[in-house]
C-alpha cells in the first residue's frame, strides 16, 4: 500500500500540493471558530457523586454566576468612600444581567480584617449565557472602578476561568511563534538551505489548519475543551516537523546510495520506505490518545479528541505533502557534507561524522552490562520522588500570583475572617429538625480535619445542607482524607457530599478505575504493533519497560519542581505542593507516544539491518552490528527531531500558568531521558546483551547461505 502511495505521490506532486493548499486555507479561514464552540470543562466526571451534589443544589437554589470584587487600599470608614458607594451600588443592582449585590456599605457584607478592604459579591442572572455573563461581568468592574479606592479586584469562578484560558490561548500563541522562529533557524542551518529548512516548518503550519478545519467537523458531534486546540498545536507542530525530517532524511540517503536514479523514482522509494515508520509511529502515538479517551475524564478527553485529530492529519501530510514537495524543490535540498550559505564551516567528511547518538550506542556496547545496570539505577533514583506524588486542583493557583483573578481569591481567601477554604458541601435529603439529621450533622462537625461550619439557609424544609470547611487548602491532602472520612460515616440518610475536594477525590477514584482499562488498551495495542514491526516478542515488551522508566524519571523530576520546589526560582515556578490531578497521566501517555515515536524510528531501521545481515556471521556480532547500523543511520534524525519538538513544548514551559508549565517542563524533560538515556545507553546496551534473543521466536540459525540474506527489508525510516 505504501508502495503504491509514494508513486503515486511521485507521479502527481502538484495535484497533491494543491489540495492540501486547499485544505490549509480552509483550515485557516473556518478552523478559528473552533474558538468558539468549545465547551467548559467539567470539575469532575458526570456521574459522579460531587457531580450530583452540583446538580442538586443548583436544583434546590438556583443560582448564577458570582462575581466577587475586593474594595482594597483604602480606610473603609472614608468619608470620600461612604458618600461614592451607595450610589455605585444602586447603579450595579439595576445593571442588567444582576440579581443580587452584597456589600458593605448598603447590605451588611464583609470588611476587610484590616479596615482598609471591603468584599462586594455580584449575582447573576443564571439565565445569562457565558458571553452574556463574561460582558455583564466587564460592566461590573467598570462600575466599581468609579470607586475612589486605588484598587478594585475582580475575581470568581467565571472570571477566574476566562481568564485561565484567554491567557492560555495568548501564551500558546506566543511561545509557539517564538518556538517556530527558532525552530526555522535550527532548521534552514541542519539542513543546509532555507528551502529545505522551512519544509517542515510550513508543513507544521498545513497540518495545525487541516487539524482545525478536521476538529471544527468533530466539534459538531462530540464536546471538546479550549485546551484541546493547545494540543493540536503542539502535536501538529511536533509531529509534522518529525515526520517531515524523517523522509527528507530518507530522500537524501537513497540519492547518495543511486545517484543516477530519477527524482521521481528516489521520492517514491523514500515516500514507501520512510512512510513505514511515520504510519508505525502515527498509530503509537495514537494509541497513548486512545488510552486518554478510556479514561473518560472530561479535560483529558478533549484533549485525546484534539491530539488524535492533530496525529492523524500530521501523519497524513507525512505520506504525502512532504515527499510531493521534495520532489517539487529536489534541486535545493543538499546532500550530507556539502558546505552552503548556511553551514560554511561544513566539511567534506562531516557526512561520515560520529552523531551524538552513535558515541552513545559505541559506549553502551562497549559494556553492555555496566551501562545498562548504571544507567537503570540513575534513572530509578530520578523516579523516586514519585513515591511522595500528591494530587490536587490546581483551580486559580494556576494563575500568575499578579494576575488580578489570583489577588482578588487571595485577598478573600486571606484578608476576611470569615471567609477562607472553599467548604465541603454535604447534602443530606432530610429535614434539619430530625434527630438523625442533627447527630449526623454533629457527627461531622466533631472529625478532626473540620475547621468550621455553616448550614445553607433557605431551602426546602426535607432537604439539609451544610457547608464544612477543612483544615488547610481546598483541595489538599487534609480535604481530601475529610471527603473520604465523611463518605465513610454510617447513617440511614440519603447524603452525597460535594465542593471542590470532592471533586478531586472523584476525579482520582474515576481514574483510578478506567486506568488499568486504558493501560491494557495502550500496551496490548503496542505490543502487538511493535510486533508486527519487528516480529519479535522480546523487543516490544522491552521497549514498554523502557517507556515505563521514561515516564517514571520524569514524574519523579515534577513532584521534585512542583511539589517541592527544587530549582523552581530558577525555572520562574511557583510550587503549591501538589500536580494537578490529570496532569501525570496526560504527561505520562503523551510521553509513552512521543517515546514510542523514537523508539519505531530506530527499531525500523535496526530490525532492517538485521533482516540484511551476512547469515554466515555470528548472531551476537549480527546483532551488535545491526544496532550500530540503525541507530548510527537514524540517530541524526532523532536527534533533530528531538531537538525541534522540545522546542516546541518550551512554548509551554515558558508559560506564565502553572498547569502549563508542568506540561511543558515534564514533556521537555521526557524527551531529553529518553534520547539520551534510554535510546542512547539503555536501548543499545540491553539490545547487545539480549544478542539474538532480541529477535525471538524469529530463527537464530548460523550458516545460512549470504545470498539468502536479502529478504524483503522492512522499507522504513
Amino acid at each position: 500500500m505504501l508502495d503504491r502511495l509514494g508513486a503515486f505521490v511521485a507521479k502527481a506532486p502538484r495535484a497533491v500540493v494543491f489540495v492540501w493548499a486547499v485544505v490549509a486555507v480552509l483550515g485557516a479561514v473556518f478552523g478559528g471558530a473552533v474558538f468558539d464552540q468549545t465547551s467548559d470543562v467539567d470539575g469532575a466526571p458526570r456521574g459522579t457523586e460531587s457531580m450530583e451534589v452540583e446538580a442538586r443544589l443548583a436544583e434546590l437554589d438556583p443560582e448564577g454566576e458570582i462575581v466577587t470584587a475586593v474594595l482594597t487600599g483604602q480606610d473603609f470608614f472614608s468619608l470620600e468612600l461612604t458618600e461614592a458607594a451607595p450610589a455605585v451600588m444602586e447603579r450595579l443592582r439595576k445593571l442588567p444581567g444582576v440579581v443580587e449585590v452584597t456589600d458593605a456599605y448598603t447590605s451588611g457584607g464583609l470588611i476587610g480584617d484590616d479596615a482598609r478592604s471591603s468584599l462586594v459579591s455580584i449575582e447573576l442572572d443564571p439565565s445569562l449565557s457565558e458571553e452574556e455573563a463574561l460582558a455583564t461581568a466587564d460592566e461590573v468592574g467598570t462600575l466599581l472602578r468609579d470607586l475612589p479606592v486605588p484598587e478594585v479586584l475582580i475575581g470568581g469562578e467565571l472570571v477566574s476561568q476566562e481568564a485561565f484560558v484567554q491567557r492560555a490561548i495568548q501564551d500558546t500563541a506566543t511561545g509557539e511563534a517564538v518556538a517556530v522562529v527558532i525552530l526555522l533557524i535550527l532548521l534552514v542551518t541542519i539542513l543546509g538551505g532555507f528551502r529545505v529548512g522551512a519544509l517542515p516548518v510550513l508543513t507544521a503550519l498545513v497540518a495545525i489548519c487541516g487539524s482545525l478545519l478536521v476538529l471544527r467537523g468533530v466539534m459538531t458531534a462530540v464536546a471538546v475543551n479550549e485546551f484541546a486546540v493547545n494540543v493540536v498545536t503542539i502535536l501538529g507542530l511536533g509531529l509534522a516537523v518529525d515526520y517531515s525530517l524523517l523522509v527528507i532524511w530518507r530522500f537524501r540517503e537513497e540519492r547518495e546510495a543511486t545517484p543516477a536514479s530519477a527524482p521521481r523514482d528516489l521520492v517514491a522509494r523514500a515516500a514507501a520506505r520512510a512512510g513505514r515508520a511515520v504510519l508505525v509511529s502515527g498509530l503509537a502515538v495514537c494509541i497513548a490518545l486512545a488510552g486518554m479517551l478510556v479514561l473518560g475524564d472530561p479535560l483529558l478527553s478533549g484533549m485525546a479528541a484534539g491530539g488524535a485529530v492533530a496525529v492523524l492529519v500530521a501523519t497524513a501530510t507525512g505520506l504525502t505533502f512532504v515527499p510531493a514537495m521534495i520532489l517539487l524543490m529536489h534541486r535545493h535540498v543538499p546532500p550530507r557534507g556539502v558546505r552552503t550559505w548556511c553551514r560554511p564551516w561544513v566539511r567534506p567528511t562531516s557526512a561520515q561524522r560520529v552523531t551524538l547518538l552513535a558515541r552513545l550506542t559505541r559506549a553502551s556496547q562497549a559494556r553492555p552490562g555496566l551501562i545498562a545496570s548504571a544507567t537503570t539505577v540513575v534513572l530509578v533514583l530520578v523516579a523516586a520522588p514519585v513515591a511522595s506524588l500528591t494530587l490536587g486542583g490546581s483551580d486559580v493557583q494556576s494563575l500568575p500570583s499578579g494576575s488580578p483573578e489570583r489577588r482578588a481569591y487571595e485577598a478573600i481567601t486571606t484578608g476576611f475572617q470569615d471567609l477562607g477554604v472553599e467548604p465541603i458541601v454535604v447534602v443530606v435529603e432530610a429535614p434539619v429538625s430530625e434527630p438523625q439529621t442533627t447527630a449526623l450533622l454533629d457527627g461531622i462537625y466533631d472529625l478532626e480535619g473540620v475547621d468550621d461550619a455553616r448550614a445553607v439557609p433557605d431551602l426546602p424544609t426535607g432537604v439539609t445542607v451544610a457547608e464544612f470547611t477543612p483544615v488547610g487548602t481546598s483541595t489538599g491532602a487534609a480535604a481530601q482524607a475529610l471527603v473520604r472520612e465523611i463518605r465513610a460515616m454510617e447513617t440511614p440518610l440519603d447524603m452525597t457530599v460535594g465542593g471542590p475536594a470532592a471533586e478531586v477525590v472523584d476525579s482520582r477514584d474515576h481514574l483510578a478505575e478506567r486506568l488499568p482499562f486504558a493501560l491494557a488498551l495502550v500496551v496490548l495495542s503496542t505490543l502487538a504493533l511493535l510486533f508486527a514491526l519487528t516480529r519479535s516478542v522480546v523487543v516490544p515488551v522491552k521497549a514498554l519497560l523502557l517507556n515505563a522508566l521514561t515516564i517514571a524519571a520524569t514524574l519523579g523530576v515534577l513532584v521534585a519542581i512542583f511539589q517541592w520546589g527544587w530549582a523552581a526560582s530558577a525555572l520562574g515556578v511557583e510550587p503549591w505542593g501538589a500536580l494537578d490531578v490529570t496532569t501525570p497521566l496526560f504527561i505520562g501517555l503523551l510521553a509513552f507516544g512521543l517515546s514510542m515515536d523514537y523508539e519505531v524510528f530506530l527499531l525500523s531501521r535496526i530490525h532492517e539491518a538485521w533482516r540484511q545481515r551476512d547469515r554466515a556471521m555470528d548472531p551476537r556480532e549480527a546483532n551488535r552490528v545491526a544496532v550500530m547500523r540503525g541507530i548510527t543511520a537514524t540517530g541524526p534524525v532523532v536527534t533533530t527531531a528531538a531537538i525541534a519538538i522540545s522546542l516546541v513544548f518550551l512554548g509551554f514551559a515558558l508559560s506564565s500558568l502553572t498547569a502549563m508549565k508542568e506540561v511543558g517542563i515534564g514533556m521537555v524533560v521526557a524527551i531529553a531521558i529518553d534520547v539520551t538515556l534510554i535510546r542512547g545507553l539503555l536501548l543499545p546496551a540491553t539490545m547487545t546483551l539480549l544478542g539474538q534473543w532480541n529477535w525471538w521466536p524469529g530463527p537464530r540459525t548460523r550458516g545460512v547461505p549470504q545470498n539468502e540474506s536479502r529478504s524483503p527489508s522492512m522499507s522504513n525510516v
